[in-house]
């Protein structure tokens, strides 16, 4: 598996580097936004980590441009801003996760090994279902409804998954977290809701008035055939 590590901080980027090779990665280097462009146009990593502050172009943007091209490699930002805006941003214009500095390696690994498995979308249906008037393909990472087509990550995919498989019943937070996010990572509470949140604006007719991933307060979600 292959890995493009973007890092301005050269210390950072030599410990991240060296902490992925030790667990049998191989790498690509970028000490800036714009390297990291390059890098991931003639590479193709199978996994991006990216920070927020750096030269030439912010990890942000570079998370933009790769997400227009490609729906389905997984990226996550490592970096010291913190705040939940930050968070926000990073899930709502399409990073599959959010990793906070300082981390810890085994952290670290245990992220980009939940998030590698989720993009290769072993433990999805290979066929479409329907959720009321949207149609699923899982393994081609989208849905329709009518003439308009949403490009879904892989997380989305499942989750949406995990939901018309469990259609009529509460799945559980914690349920919804083992499925998709793994048993090995536990992301914080806001996580979940966050990616809700972005999930509903691509996939319901009223976000506010959500009728496929239903909130059942105090417990979980819930898709109930309408």
């Amino acid at each position: 598996m292959k890995i493009l590590i973007a890092e301005d901080d050269p210390v950072t980027l030599d410990s991240v580097d060296a902490c992925l090779q030790a667990e049998g990665f191989s790498t690509l280097l970028a000490a800036d936004g714009a390297e990291a462009l390059r890098l991931w146009q003639s590479g193709r990593p199978d996994l991006v980590c990216l920070d927020i502050m750096m030269p030439e172009i912010d990890g942000y943007e570079v998370c933009r441009i790769i997400r227009a091209q490609d729906a389905s490699v997984p990226i996550l930002f490592l970096s010291a801003k913190n705040e939940e805006i930050d968070v926000v941003v990073g899930l709502e214009i399409g990073a599959d996760d959010f990793v906070r500095k300082p981390f810890g390696r085994h952290e670290l690994v245990a992220r980009i090994r939940t998030a590698l498995r989720r993009g290769s979308h072993g433990g999805e249906p290979s066929a479409s279902f329907v959720m009321n008037n949207l149609t699923v393909y899982p393994k081609q990472l989208r849905a329709t409804r009518g003439d308009v087509e949403t490009e879904l990550s892989p997380r989305e995919a499942s989750i949406l998954a995990l939901l018309h498989e469990r259609r009529g019943d509460v799945v559980s937070r914690d349920e919804l977290l083992d499925r998709c996010w793994g048993v090995d990572y536990y992301p914080e509470s806001r996580t979940l809701d966050q990616h809700i949140a972005k999930l509903r604006k691509k996939v319901e007719i009223d976000s506010a008035n959500p009728t496929l991933v239903e909130t059942v307060r105090g417990v979980g979600y819930r898709f109930r055939d309408r």
